[in-house]
C-alpha cells in the first residue's frame, strides 16, 4: 500500500470509527463526537481530493475510502436510533428508525450489487455519480447535527438534523433505484 497522504487520511477516517463510538458510548462530550464525525467527513472530502489532485489514485484508496464511510456513518446511525435521548424529542422515532435501515440496506444492497458488477465487468454502470455525493454529504450534515444534540442543543437544531436525515434517506433510496436500473439487464439476463 503506498503511504500517500490521501490514503493516510482514509486510515486516520477507519480509526476514528471506534473512537467517536466508545466516546457516544461513555456519555463523552457530545461536542466531541461531533467534532470527530465532522473530521471523519472533511477526510471523506480531503482524501478524494488530493488523490485526484496529487495523482495518487491506488487501488488501496479506491477499496478502503468507500468502506470507511459507509462503516462511520453505519456505526453512528446505530448508536442514534437507539439512544432513547435522541430518539424520544424526535418529530417522529419510527421514521427516523426506518430511514436509518433504508440508508444501511442501500449501502449493502449497492455493495454488493458493485461487486458483482465488477465481475461481470461492468462496474461502471454503478460507479459513484454526483448524487453519491450529495447523498453522504447530506448523511454527514445530518448526523453531526444530531451529534451536536447529543450535547444539548435546542430542539430545532435537532428537528434540522432529523429532516436533513429524510432527505437523505430519500436520495438514498433514489440513487439505490437509478442503480438498479442501471443494471437491470444485466440482472435479468439467463
Amino acid at each position: 500500500m503506498p503511504w500517500t497522504i490521501s490514503n493516510i487520511l482514509t486510515v486516520i477516517r477507519v480509526a476514528l470509527i471506534p473512537i467517536v463510538v466508545a466516546i457516544y458510548l461513555v456519555g463523552g462530550s457530545g461536542y466531541l463526537t461531533a467534532g470527530l464525525f465532522l473530521l471523519a467527513g472533511v477526510t471523506d472530502w480531503a482524501d478524494g481530493y488530493l488523490a485526484r489532485k496529487r495523482n495518487e489514485l491506488s487501488a488501496f484508496g479506491a477499496f478502503l475510502d468507500p468502506v470507511a464511510d459507509k462503516l462511520m456513518v453505519c456505526a453512528v446511525l446505530v448508536l442514534l436510533v437507539a439512544d432513547r435521548e435522541i430518539t424520544e424529542p424526535l418529530l417522529s422515532p419510527a421514521l427516523f428508525t426506518i430511514t436509518v435501515a433504508i440508508i444501511i440496506g442501500r449501502e449493502i444492497t449497492i455493495s454488493a450489487l458493485r461487486e458483482w458488477m465488477a465481475e461481470l465487468g461492468q462496474r461502471g454502470i454503478v460507479a459513484v455519480g454526483w448524487m453519491g455525493k450529495v447523498k453522504t454529504t447530506l448523511q454527514f450534515l445530518s448526523i453531526t447535527i444530531l451529534l451536536f444534540a447529543q450535547a444539548g442543543m435546542q430542539q430545532p437544531v435537532l428537528i434540522l438534523g432529523e429532516l436533513l436525515l429524510y432527505i437523505a434517506g430519500a436520495l438514498t433510496l433514489w440513487s439505490m433505484v437509478l442503480y438498479l436500473k442501471g443494471a437491470w439487464p444485466a440482472l435479468t439476463e439467463r
